[in-house]
C-alpha cells in the first residue's frame, strides 16, 4: 500500500498540550478544516474525560462528512462505552483502545503482571468492536517495551479483532536507527493483518525524523499534530511530515498521502488563533520566518530563481500575500466567501455577527488583512457564555509610579464600575475587573501580539488566570492593547464562571 494514513490527534492529543484547551464550538471549527485538509482519521478526543469532551466528539460525529472521527479510549469497559456513544453519529468511525505495555508502565502504574495485560488488551478489543467494525489498538511506551512482549500482545490483539496497531514512542525516547529497526521487526511480524501505525513525541526533537524512519520500516499510518502540538514537547508536526514526503518523492516515492497541500498554512493560522499557542518564528514549513530571507546572498539568490534557497514554496501551502482583499465597502456576500477561503464554516447567526464586527473593525483600521479577519472570527467563535462584557476602561498614572484603573462591565444589563490602583496598567485593570466582579483572580501568563502589520494593527491578549484551583484561559482582541488585555480576562473570568 502506497498511501500514508494521515491519523491527525490535535483535538485530542494536541489539547493536552498546556493552555491548549479549547470548547466545543472551536473544536468544532477545527475539525471541519481538518476535513477540507485531506485528514483521514480525526481523533477528537477522549470521551470519557469529561462530558464537554463527549460532548464535542458527538457534535464533531454529526457534522462529519468524509473522515474517520476517532475516540481514544482506555482499555476499560466503561471508556469503551463512552467512545462508542460519542462516535456513534459518523459515517466514519474509530474507536482508538490502549494499554501500557513497557516493564515500567506494568510494573509501576498499572501494577499489572504481563499476562494480565493481555487479557485487558483482548477484552478490550472484543468490546470495541461490538460497536465498531474499525478498532485501533496501541501499545503506549512501545518505544521502551521489549519486542517480544509487542509480538504476543499485538498478535492477540490482532485476533481479538483490531484493524490497525499503533506502537508509540511515547516519551520520545528512541534514535531513528532504533525505531526504525523495531518498526521493521514489528512490520514484517504483522505483515497484512493490521495496518501499523507511528506515533512519535517530540522529547529529543527527533518525532518527524522517528516517524519518517518508521515509514521506511512499513508504517501506512502516521499519528501527528496540526503545528506539532502535544504533551511536553509535542508531537510528531502534520505540516512537517506531509511536506517531507511530497517534496523528498526522489526517495519517498511512490508513498504519498491525500492531505490538500494548500489548506496546511490555513489549518495552521486557525489552531494558534484559537489556542492562542503560536509556533516559534523559525518553525519548519508555518513559522513566519519560514519563506523569510534576510541575507543578502539570499535576497539576491532568491530574486533570480526561488528555488536557490526555497525547496517548497510559500503558495504550495496556502501562504501566498497576505493581500487587503476587504474594506468597509465590502459586501456581506464578498465576506462570507473570504471566510471560506480562510476555512471558516459559520452559521447564519455567527456569520451577521462576524460581519457586524468587521464592519465595525473598518471603521478603526486602514487596512484589513487575512490575519485580522481569522483573528477576529476565531476571537467570535471561542467566546464561551458572555456572563460579564467590558463596556469602558479608563487609565491614568501617577508619578508616584501608580497607575488607577477604572472599569466599567456589563451583567444582565447592568452596568458595574470600579476603580483600583496597581503596579502597572495591566494589574490596575485586572484589580478593577476583581472587584467589579466580586471573583479574584491571579494572573499566571500574559502574551500579546500584533495581529497583522502596521500601527494600527489589533492586538491580540492571551492570559492564563486562576481562579482559586482552577486555572483558565481567555482571549482578548482589539486595536487598543489594554482594552484587548480587559477582554481577555473577561474572557477567563467568563470561562471560569460557566465551568462553575
Amino acid at each position: 500500500m502506497d498511501k500514508i494514513i494521515i491519523f491527525d490527534t490535535t483535538l485530542r492529543d494536541g489539547e493536552q498540550s498546556p493552555g491548549a484547551s479549547m470548547n466545543t464550538e472551536e473544536k468544532i471549527q477545527i475539525a471541519l478544516q481538518l476535513e477540507r485538509l485531506g485528514v483521514d482519521v480525526m481523533e477528537a478526543g477522549f470521551a470519557a474525560a469529561s462530558s464537554g469532551d463527549f460532548d464535542a466528539i458527538n457534535q464533531i460525529a454529526k457534522q462529519a462528512q468524509n473522515i474517520r472521527v476517532a475516540s481514544l479510549a482506555r482499555a476499560i469497559e466503561k471508556d469503551i462505552k463512552a467512545a462508542g456513544d460519542a462516535i456513534k453519529p459518523a459515517k466514519f468511525q474509530r474507536i482508538h483502545t490502549f494499554i501500557a505495555t513497557s516493564p515500567i508502565h506494568m510494573e509501576y502504574k498499572l501494577k499489572m503482571k504481563p499476562d494480565d495485560v493481555i487479557k485487558r488488551a483482548v477484552e478490550a478489543v472484543k468490546y470495541a468492536k461490538t460497536f465498531v467494525d474499525d478498532v485501533e489498538f496501541s501499545c503506549e511506551d512501545a518505544g521502551r517495551s521489549e519486542i517480544s512482549f509487542l509480538k504476543e500482545i499485538c498478535d492477540a490483539a490482532i485476533n481479538a479483532g483490531a484493524t490497525t496497531i499503533n506502537l508509540p514512542d511515547t516519551v520520545g525516547f528512541l534514535l531513528p536507527n532504533e525505531i526504525y529497526a523495531k518498526m521493521k521487526e514489528m512490520c514484517d511480524f504483522i505483515g497484512s493483518r493490521a495496518i501499523v501505525s507511528a506515533h512519535n513525541h517530540n522529547d529529543l526533537g527527533l518525532a518527524v525524523a522517528n516517524t519518517l524512519e518508521c515509514i521506511k520500516a512499513g508504517a501506512r499510518q502516521v499519528e501527528c499534530t496540526i503545528n506539532g502540538l502535544g504533551e511536553r514537547a509535542g508531537n510528531a508536526a502534520l505540516e512537517e511530515l506531509v511536506m517531507a514526503i511530497k517534496t523528498r518523492s526522489d526517495v519517498l516515492s511512490p508513498l504519498h498521502t491525500d492531505i490538500v497541500a494548500k489548506e496546511i498554512y490555513p489549518t495552521s493560522r486557525l489552531v494558534a488563533t484559537i489556542t492562542g499557542i503560536e509556533p516559534q518564528p523559525n518553525k519548519a514549513i508555518v513559522g513566519k520566518n519560514a519563506f523569510a530571507h534576510e541575507s543578502g546572498i539570499h535576497q539576491d539568490g532568491v530574486l533570480k530563481h526561488a528555488q536557490t534557497y526555497e525547496i517548497i514554496s510559500a503558495e504550495s501551502i496556502g501562504a501566498g500575500k497576505n493581500n487587503l482583499v476587504l474594506g468597509k465597502h465590502s459586501g456581506r456576500h464578498a465576506f462570507k466567501d473570504k471566510l471560506i477561503q480562510l476555512g471558516f464554516d459559520l452559521n447564519e447567526e455567527e456569520l451577521n455577527t462576524a460581519f457586524s464586527d468587521f464592519k465595525d473593525l473598518c471603521d478603526k483600521k486602514k487596512e484589513i488583512f487575512d490575519d485580522d479577519i481569522r483573528a477576529l472570527v476565531s476571537d467570535e467563535i471561542s467566546k464561551v457564555t458572555e456572563i460579564y462584557a467590558v463596556e469602558k476602561i479608563t487609565t491614568a498614572s501617577s508619578t508616584s509610579g501608580h497607575t488607577t484603573a477604572a472599569v466599567s462591565i456589563k451583567k444582565d444589563g447592568e452596568i458595574i464600575s470600579q476603580a483600583s490602583l496597581g503596579r502597572g496598567t495591566v494589574d490596575a485593570i485586572f484589580k478593577a475587573i476583581d472587584k467589579a466582579s466580586k471573583n479574584e483572580g491571579e494572573l499566571k501568563d500574559y502574551k500579546v501580539a500584533a495581529v497583522s502589520k502596521g500601527k494600527d494593527a489589533l492586538a491580540k491578549v492571551d492570559v492564563k488566570v486562576a481562579f482559586g484551583d482552577k486555572v483558565v484561559i481567555g482571549h482578548g482582541l482589539d486595536i487598543d492593547t489594554m482594552m484587548a488585555s480587559a477582554k481577555a480576562y473577561i474572557g477567563a473570568l467568563n470561562s471560569f464562571l460557566s465551568m462553575k
